[in-house]
């Protein structure tokens, strides 16, 4: 399509060839192929570069695409469903958990972390049990995950164990299925990847990403908090009929219709 057909159209251009590539990708492209480069792709569809790369972001925000560091831009995969619905009532750690511990330290959690754990007055700068793991799935990265546990959520942790690693992680995430789980509570923002979060999930520093905090409550408090961190070119929203939440993310094979 050209930049006449482009002009005569009501909505922005970009949106417009948004619709274009999408249909390009379905019929001229197959999933993990590379696409051309810029300047290249916007002599073929007659725009100004800074328009393609408006249709490319929202693209690869849609999930679409993926830009791969030292790779270039690809066609991603479809997605199925991942649940990550609060009908589990089940604390990080339990039978069924398909993250995986990577490393435990103690740390003081950022103020807004320590807010939750601690009321409105934060936890006055004391150090919990910080756990981080990660989520794969058909190899891939999808999730990095920061566990933050205040030592009097464990108290029987030993303390002739580890300081720190997979064994401590999973020393904390035993001890915190002691605890009578009174519910939990979830939120999720779109936000853009922290250099760490970016160098764990294969990702460019700045690409977006969902990150969903939950909040679980025991012995009338808060026990945990969980921020979790996915890759928004490979994950979405959605409700299924319970209104739990899940998220789905992209596999290599496609959802039979």
């Amino acid at each position: 399509m050209g930049t006449t057909q482009l002009d005569t159209v009501p909505e922005p251009k970009y949106w417009h060839l948004k619709t274009v590539l999408s249909e390009a990708l379905d019929s001229d492209f197959a999933v993990g192929e590379i696409l051309p480069n810029e300047r290249e792709l916007a002599a073929r569809f007659g725009v100004a570069r800074a328009t393609l790369r408006q249709a490319l972001e929202q693209l690869e925000l849609e999930g679409r695409l993926q830009r791969r560091r030292g790779v270039g831009t690809t066609v991603a995969p479809p997605r199925v469903g991942v649940d990550v619905g609060t009908s589990q009532h089940g604390w990080p750690g339990a039978a069924g958990d398909t993250w995986q511990p990577v490393d435990c330290t103690s740390a003081v959690p950022p103020a807004a972390v320590a807010r939750m754990l601690g009321g409105d007055s934060g936890n006055s700068g004391d150090e919990v049990h910080t756990v981080r793991r990660i989520r794969v799935t058909h190899g891939q990265p999808v999730a990095a995950e920061l566990l933050y546990v205040p030592a009097a959520s464990v108290p029987d942790l030993a303390a002739i164990e580890s300081p720190s690693g997979a064994a401590r992680a999973r020393s904390v995430l035993r001890e915190l299925q002691r605890l009578a789980m009174e519910g939990q509570d979830r939120a999720v923002e779109l936000g853009s990847a922290r250099a760490d979060d970016a160098k764990e999930l294969d990702r460019l520093p700045g690409a977006p990403v969902l990150v969903v905090t939950t909040r679980y409550f025991a012995e009338g408090g808060t026990a945990a908090v969980s921020v979790a961190t996915y890759r928004a070119d490979t994950c979405r929203l959605t409700f299924g009929d319970s209104g739990d939440l899940e998220i789905s993310h992209h596999t290599q094979e496609r959802r039979a219709s």
